[in-house]
């Protein structure tokens, strides 16, 4: 997943960070370690999924009871806001800054073994966020122990929904990321990436992701008797052939395009040609451009061939989340956060884009802000052969999630302190 590093852009050069702020921030972090992943092994054993997570938000706000925060939650799900002024003195009085983590687990059975396994069948975090919402909570904690020390605003957001059900986007509606902060900041888990390594990358980082299906119409009947049938089935073929071909020599390769089908639903017996056939599958983009584009010629595409075969052919496009773009200044601080706690090693720029999606991308289109890829790869291990995140066998080393809130923490402080700088 992490590449080979690669310098920064000289305009937005690393200056070294108050070597006093890391160490404080790590070793406060580490303070923490106890607290942090026993939260993340309640959450982990008790998965919920999409917009409801309440046994999440109540296993946070009971952590965090007592702290100055206040909290704002709103009517379409279980995402909470929680906010802590800073009452320290410095240039960071007028800033606000976010940092969110995501609530919600995948239907998937857990197939670990850990002690704290997932309790409830079909049901498991295998995407990380039990260790994103601990690492948040940890640094609200961190936070708020050094409200003396800092002037501004810090949102932490606490987001269900994450897993297809656009989570973020209702927040946003909602009003509960309102006012909008100056900057926003994330952390992702990676289980097959280097332990404590942070990577990233300016510009599109994750890709768009929809969803598509095209229902190709024709006239069923006895399978040994095609000729007085319309059958779907060799004009869905062609279809799906169609679609490679037409995103192979349609889209430049610089711009990446992925279209895959990932059903075909048709038929009942074997000697029964269908009326129908429903083909269902995801499209990747990394601009709005050609995200526009490859909608119009998927349906383009799916009605000319299937007309070529005498059928008809609807086509549905579901919209998912947009391309999670990074501002190349937050991406900066990310980057001099990191190797303020672990040296230089500590930070991997991405060479390249995640085809994979996100709905912090909701937010970045809103705020400046950058998502990070933390490495959580058991220390010692080869990461390379690691399960990767939505196995269901995938494992994290716990060891680094204080890192993650020193991370999560340190970027809120900077830019609190430095602005982008």
């Amino acid at each position: 997943m992490l590449g080979p590093t690669k310098p920064v852009d000289e305009a937005h050069s690393i200056s070294t960070l108050d070597p006093m702020l890391t160490t404080d921030l790590l070793q406060s972090a580490r303070d923490l370690s106890d607290d942090i992943v026993s939260l993340r092994r309640a959450i982990h054993q008790e998965p919920e999924l999409g917009l409801q997570t309440p046994k999440t938000l109540a296993k946070v706000r009971a952590a965090l009871d007592g702290l100055p925060l206040t909290w704002r939650e709103g009517p379409s799900c279980t995402g909470a806001v929680a906010t802590l002024v800073g009452t320290g003195e410095g240039p960071g009085a007028d800033k606000r800054v976010l940092l969110r983590g995501d609530m919600d687990a995948l239907p998937m059975e857990e197939k670990t073994g850990l002690d704290f396994a997932s309790t409830i069948e079909g049901r498991m975090h295998a995407c990380g966020h039990d260790t994103h919402t601990a690492m948040l909570t940890g640094a609200a904690k961190l936070l708020c122990a050094q409200r003396d020390s800092f002037a501004g605003t810090v949102d932490f957001m606490f987001q269900p929904g994450e897993e297809g059900y656009h989570g973020a986007r209702y927040m946003l509606e909602d009003g509960l990321i309102d006012p909008l902060p100056d900057a926003a900041f994330a952390l992702h888990i990676m289980p097959n990436a280097p332990f404590e390594v942070l990577g990233g990358r300016a510009g599109p980082l994750l890709a768009a992701a929809d969803e598509f299906n095209i229902t190709v119409k024709g006239r069923g009947g006895h399978a040994s008797m095609p000729h007085d049938c319309m059958d779907p089935v060799p004009g869905a073929a062609a279809i799906v052939g169609a679609i490679q071909a037409m995103v192979t020599r349609r889209f430049k390769a610089a711009d990446p395009v992925i279209v895959t089908v990932t059903q075909i639903h048709a038929g009942t017996a074997h000697n029964v040609i269908a009326d129908e056939v429903v083909l269902g599958g995801t499209i990747r983009t990394l601009s709005e451009e050609h995200r526009e584009k490859v909608h119009r010629l998927i349906a383009d595409t799916a009605k000319q061939t299937a007309a070529a075969y005498g059928l008809e052919a609807d086509v549905e496009l579901t919209l998912g989340f947009p391309v999670t773009v990074c501002d190349q200044r937050a991406v900066a601080l990310g980057q001099k956060v990191a190797q303020g706690l672990g040296g230089e090693e500590a930070w991997l720029d991405l060479p390249d884009p995640i085809m994979g999606a996100e709905d912090f991308s909701y937010v970045l289109q809103k705020v400046p802000g950058a998502m990070f890829f933390l490495g959580v790869a058991c220390e010692g291990e080869d990461w390379t052969q690691c399960c990767a995140i939505h196995s269901s066998r995938m494992h994290v080393d716990e060891n680094a999630l204080p890192r993650g809130t020193a991370i999560l923490a340190g970027c809120a402080l900077t830019f609190l302190e430095e602005g982008w700088s």
